[in-house]
């Protein structure tokens, strides 16, 4: 079950991930509407690490909470996952931002709620005036999402990946903590 809560918007709450959320992980990285737009290879419980020591990456999981959630480690019955935000690098490096949301509530404001949420997170945790994501070019929902936050394509490697038997580009994206605040004022 999910951990205890970093940060919570009006529907969606970030949680810890925890030991018990790896099969939760890996079914979805087994799922193609997952798996192909983030280019990742189907990997099994064992090879799903959840990351003890402090390497600079944070890893949640994005939960719909229900009303007797606290927050600490909650029932199982009072959460549900729909998906995990990460960043990376946060410790040396300009942060990146990482997400994937369950197909079934794809195109419901989710995934920009909870990206949101990992941005403030990243920016009251880190001291770095930027955050960076990468998305496909073919993946137009995740290029839209960033692009509604406010991030701002900063360059592209062609042929950078290769995806469902084809070499694909990827679009770099970046976002100024000042232009964050900006947003937020």
């Amino acid at each position: 079950m999910p951990g205890a809560r970093i940060n919570d918007g009006e529907r969606v709450t970030l949680r810890t991930t925890e030991s018990e959320d790896v099969a939760f992980v890996q079914r979805a990285f087994a799922n193609p509407e997952i798996r192909v737009p983030m280019g990742n290879p189907i990997r099994s419980q064992a090879q799903i690490d959840v990351e003890s020591d402090d390497d600079g990456s944070d890893a949640f999981v994005v939960c719909l909470d229900g009303d007797d959630a606290g927050p600490g480690q909650p029932d199982e019955d009072d959460v549900r996952r729909i998906g995990t935000v990460h960043v990376d690098d946060a410790d040396w490096r300009r942060p990146d931002l990482g997400y994937w949301l369950v197909p079934e509530v794809h195109g419901d404001g989710y995934g920009k709620e909870a990206v949101s949420l990992l941005i403030d997170y990243v920016f009251s945790t880190y001291d770095h005036p930027a955050v960076g994501a990468v998305a496909y070019d073919f993946n137009d929902a995740s290029r839209g999402l960033l692009e509604s936050l406010g991030f701002a394509e900063e360059g592209r490697v062609r042929k950078d990946r290769f995806i469902d038997g084809e070499y694909v580009d990827t679009v770099q994206y970046g976002l100024l903590r000042r232009e964050w605040r900006e947003r937020d004022a």
